[in-house]
């Protein structure tokens, strides 16, 4: 591989992890997703988002309107 190819690796991997100020993990893609893997998995996360009820969502720590605002993002956006 040329440089180029491993700085684009490197970007890519980025795009998968998620981390707040403390360095902490926020929310990940499976391993491995090329790039439309992961447009696809956000697409399909975030329409399911819209399907859970209000206890679901309580299961996994988010507001029924902080769901609507996550599943209504389009996939192309983090």
């Amino acid at each position: 591989m040329n440089g180029l190819s491993d700085v684009r690796l490197l970007l890519r991997s980025q795009e998968l992890q998620v981390f707040d100020a403390q360095g902490r993990r926020l929310r990940t893609a499976p391993d491995g997703l090329g790039f439309w893997g992961l447009m696809w998995h956000r697409l399909t996360t975030r329409r399911a988002l819209l399907d859970l009820d209000a206890d679901q969502l309580r299961d996994i720590g988010l507001s029924p309107g902080e769901a609507r605002e996550e599943g209504a993002k389009p996939f192309w956006r983090e």
